[in-house]
């Protein structure tokens, strides 16, 4: 799973809180502010032109453009679709889902996670567990007191067509393989795997040979996209430091699970070369995407919250500086991905669901 789990995140508060190097640099308010009753848009986002509602209940997150923008991908639980539990979904751009129901592209078996259109438009790769069983596998949420996120060793790397028919297996690795996306360039898809006995970033063709492992640095490594040109690479990764940390952390990976609760964002080259930390905010940072620029990266982040809540969108430039905050809620934004062409924003987040858990789709115009 590219996402902390993002229902289990909606659960997750009381983060450890640690000093942040970088402080935003915005005359925004620093306290969330309510929504106007006219609008979805908060005071102080200003980079939002205009917000569309995409979907009205349940979970979905983890959205994608194809490469025309004309399609996007996304994942949902719905219960009023029928779902027990995450399942690839289709969406022409334009449409709403109130009163209707997507196409399902997945199996319907199993979990699944990062769904990401191929350069044909005509193809997604998703991960899923299927091969292993029909039913929904097991999501612990805590492990001593501690939340903790699932790896599940039975997700494996697909490629289906627009029909939900699977054309091809990408991976097959004992071991947890997903989180996969594809450069703009449309040669080249990045991915997380723990076949090497640790949860590292690895490239590959789109036809699934010349795996390459890309990072090798003790600690979670997810989540990862290419820059615009494709020739870098933003991930968030959790970096143990201590003996205990490290016992910690290699404890639970070999049960297959992680703590999500403190991540920074890296950068590097796509050949994973130049690595270096872009953030030291503390609290869990993930979820970046590229700046149409190149020049800049736009995540989620709970640093500034001292209970876990909320999560809200920032943008800081490649280089760790010119941090911003660009979104103001009380409660989750996340998942932010831009079009191929950099108007729009698609996102998930808790605003306008009543009060209650559902994370829902909007897509925003924007404005730098």
């Amino acid at each position: 799973m590219r996402v902390l789990s993002f229902s289990l995140l909606i659960l997750l508060v009381a983060a450890c809180k640690s000093e942040p190097k970088n402080q935003p640099e915005t005359d925004a308010p620093a306290s969330p502010m309510a929504m106007s009753s006219d609008t979805l848009i908060y005071p102080g986002e200003k980079h939002f032109s205009s917000i569309r509602q995409i979907t009205f209940g349940g979970n979905n997150a983890e959205a994608y453009w194809s490469f025309d923008d004309r399609k996007v991908i996304f994942q949902s639980d719905y219960g009023k679709w029928g779902m027990e539990c995450d399942q690839m979904f289709l969406m022409q751009v334009g449409e709403t889902f109130k009163d209707k129901k997507p196409p399902m592209l997945s199996t319907g078996m199993g979990r699944t996670t990062c769904g990401y259109f191929l350069p044909d438009n005509e193809h997604i790769l998703y991960a899923s567990t299927h091969l292993q069983g029909e039913a929904c596998p097991e999501v612990p949420l805590r492990e001593n007191g501690k939340y903790v996120w699932p790896v599940y060793d039975s997700f494996d790397i697909f490629v289906a067509d627009l029909e939900g028919t699977i054309t091809a297996q990408l991976t097959d690795e004992p071991g947890y393989d997903a989180e996969a996306t594809v450069s703009p360039k449309g040669d080249k898809i990045v991915f997380t795997s723990d076949r090497s006995g640790d949860l590292e970033l690895y490239t590959m063709n789109l036809d699934g040979s010349g795996v390459t492992q890309i990072t090798d640095e003790l600690g979670y490594d997810g989540g990862a996209f290419f820059s615009p040109d494709g020739t870098k690479i933003i991930f968030r990764a959790s970096r143990p430091k201590t003996d205990e940390d490290i016992a910690e952390y290699r404890e639970l990976l070999a049960r297959g699970l992680v703590q999500p609760t403190n991540m920074e964002l890296f950068i590097c080259n796509a050949d994973g070369s130049g690595l270096k930390q872009l953030t030291y905010l503390g609290n869990a940072n993930w979820s970046p995407f590229f700046h149409p620029s190149g020049d800049k990266i736009l995540f989620s982040s709970n640093f500034e919250a001292e209970g876990g809540f909320p999560f809200n969108l920032y943008m800081i430039n490649t280089d760790g500086t010119g941090l911003e905050r660009v979104t103001h809620g009380k409660t989750f934004d996340a998942f932010p991905v831009f079009s191929n062409d950099g108007k729009r924003l698609i996102f998930s987040s808790n605003r306008n669901n009543g009060g209650n858990r559902d994370t829902n789709l909007f897509i925003a115009e924007w404005q730098d």
